[in-house]
């Protein structure tokens, strides 16, 4: 997997083991929150006067996603992954993940799924939008979308961290991130997140933000503990 070469800011991570019931069937568990400290970017209003049947589909305009702060200032869209340790024997879901175009925008601004797994791209809008995902180490490929026609799959062999755009309406922009394992999370309002059933052993946890950049902290789990990690990520003075 190509490293995330983005480094705006620094990171802090809290391991503290917690007393809880031991994980069903054995395995181990990691919890955590993602927060941000500092004064993150404002929000701004994305420019949509090149399509204005786009800008009518709103009542209040679309914001961009790259930095979103929740309460407490908690950090969303943030992935959280077992990035080394034990290896994942088993087969990627037979069941697509859904990647929908809607209100001129992309449902889910980061879609996580496991190598080999289908995604399921759909078109929910009344005009064309054209996907294109701009992998490096998979194949780079675009293709348009034309309005009210059939959802299509595509699936990717490696691991990777791929910026989507669409090639007609700028403003939209998410990530597909593959990955390997099965053990990861994709931060939401409240900046939690769980890998559920680890075997015991020693692993890499890794977080991270389209904007902020990826870090990395070793972990050791025991069979049946609930092992806490807290990302904090900083600002730059």
């Amino acid at each position: 997997m190509q490293p995330i070469k983005i480094c705006m800011a620094a990171l802090t991570i809290l391991t503290v083991p917690v007393m809880v019931a031991p994980a069903p069937g054995g395995g181990a568990t990691l919890v955590g929150e993602v927060t941000y400290s500092g004064t993150p970017s404002k929000p701004l209003p994305l420019n949509m006067s090149k399509e204005p049947d786009c800008a009518k589909m709103r009542a209040k305009p679309l914001m961009s996603e790259s930095v979103i702060i929740g309460p407490g200032n908690t950090l969303q869209n943030v992935v959280v992954y077992i990035s080394a340790g034990a290896s994942d024997t088993s087969a990627a879901p037979t069941t697509p993940v859904e990647f929908d175009q809607q209100d001129c925008h992309y449902s889910t601004h980061v879609l996580a799924f496991r190598a080999g797994q289908d995604v399921k791209i759909s078109n929910s809008d009344p005009f064309s939008h054209n996907i294109h995902p701009l992998a490096k180490v998979n194949r780079e490929w675009n293709r348009i979308q034309l309005a009210g026609t059939p959802p299509f799959s595509y699936s990717y062999e490696n691991e990777e961290f791929i910026s989507v755009k669409c090639n007609i309406h700028a403003w939209m922009q998410g990530y597909f991130v593959v990955l390997k394992t099965k053990h990861f999370a994709v931060t939401g309002g409240t900046g939690r997140f769980a890998l559920t059933d680890l075997p015991a052993g020693k692993y890499t946890v890794t977080a991270w933000h389209e904007v902020y950049g990826t870090r990395s902290r070793e972990i050791t789990v025991a069979s049946g503990q609930t092992l806490s990690v807290n990302f904090n990520f900083q600002a730059k003075p």
